[in-house]
């Protein structure tokens, strides 16, 4: 194979990937037009956004230290347009708390952290070395962003359910790795070409989880009718020992009520009365007749 051709499917592959990260950076949009439409970014978490700026500064600042990596460029500088909208964007609906934590972890990532990377290259490196130390820097990078989807990985394990693993996304990033793996094998930057073999493998793990599981009931859904059926009988049961309870309770009250002493206060209209045992006797009443005989 001719040094023209390498370079033909050079740009080939590096075009490819720049329309295919391109496709991965819209994927968000969904989500923000949910936030627009709820003025509210609810439990949505600002770190993909500011990771995925932060590594597209990283890999602008290797492609201009490194010749020949215009496309790198090139895809990377939309890349960092288009998180920069999704974080402004984040920022003006997110309330307070998570406005303060997303500005703490762009000062933590974007000004501390690619500040010493770009300060410490440049007054620390020189040459060929300063390359080979950000392009590192870039490799390890990029290996933890692809080991991110293990959490993903096995919460589908977990539930049986590809809900929050939507196929298109696995495509595409999927797709993406391996056209970016053929550029940095083609321009024999293994910086480049590294990462994204582990990007390649964990992609085909979620599109054979997805096909596994798609058809398959999640777990939450088969345990549903049996805490219902515990629940049911657990009311039951309380209700039972509700009406046990009022009967014990009027059982208890009618036997107190008999056992109550009455304790009466002699007057003139009854006199006759009599307390026996502590209860009360009632004398029936004989009135009283005078007669009276003429003399």
């Amino acid at each position: 194979m001719t040094t023209e051709t390498f370079a033909h499917l050079t740009l080939a592959f590096g075009l490819l990937g720049n329309a295919v990260s391109f496709m991965v950076f819209l994927a968000p949009l969904p989500t923000f037009y949910k936030v627009y439409k709820k003025k509210s970014t609810e439990g949505f978490q600002s770190v993909p956004y500011v990771v995925a700026l932060f590594s597209a500064m990283l890999w602008i600042y290797y492609a201009l230290l490194k010749a020949n990596a215009m496309l790198l460029i090139t895809i990377n500088t939309v890349g960092c347009v288009i998180q920069t909208g999704y974080i402004c964007f984040f920022l003006f609906y997110a309330p307070k708390k998570a406005r303060i934590e997303c500005l703490k972890l762009i000062v933590l990532m974007i000004v501390v952290g690619f500040g010493l990377i770009v300060g410490l290259t440049q007054f620390c490196a020189q040459g060929a070395n300063r390359v080979m130390i950000v392009g590192w820097i870039c490799l390890v990078f990029a290996l933890c962003v692809f080991v991110a989807p293990l959490g993903v990985v096995r919460q589908v394990i977990k539930t049986k359910s590809v809900e929050y693993m939507p196929i298109l996304l696995s495509v595409a990033l999927t797709l993406n790795a391996v056209t970016w793996f053929f550029y940095g094998l083609l321009l024999h930057d293994f910086n480049i070409a590294i990462p994204n073999v582990l990007g390649f493998t964990f992609g085909v793990v979620q599109i054979i989880l997805y096909f596994v599981y798609k058809n398959k009931k999640p777990v939450c859904d088969e345990k549903k009718p049996e805490l219902e059926i515990k629940n049911i009988a657990t009311e039951e049961q309380k209700i039972q020992e509700n009406k046990d309870q009022e009967i014990i309770d009027v059982v208890k009250l009618s036997a107190l009520m008999r056992s109550i002493p009455v304790v009466s206060t002699p007057n003139e209209n009854n006199n006759n009365n009599i307390i026996v045992d502590d209860h009360l006797v009632l004398e029936p009443q004989v009135p009283n007749h005078t007669i009276e005989v003429a003399a």
